[in-house]
């Protein structure tokens, strides 16, 4: 069992989950560069959808709701 008390352990999780300069960590990348323009639109949407809802994943109405929002409808 480790010591919570030993200076030499050092606890890495970071209750906000921001790294050190103050951005959100993400597991794949920021770039949306070789995407289409909708595709990159979507995945700007959903970026935003995640911090302002402070969500690291969406569920299949989140994610509906997104869609519908940039103005997607069932035709």
């Amino acid at each position: 069992m480790t010591d919570l008390a030993d200076p030499t352990f050092v606890d890495r999780r970071d209750s906000n989950r921001q790294g050190a300069d103050g951005v959100e960590r993400r597991q794949f990348t920021n770039s949306h560069s070789e995407l289409s323009p909708d595709a990159k639109e979507l995945a700007t949407a959903i970026d935003s959808y995640k911090v302002e809802h402070r969500r690291r994943f969406l569920t299949f109405e989140e994610m509906l709701n997104v869609v519908k929002d940039l103005g997607y409808t069932k035709s």
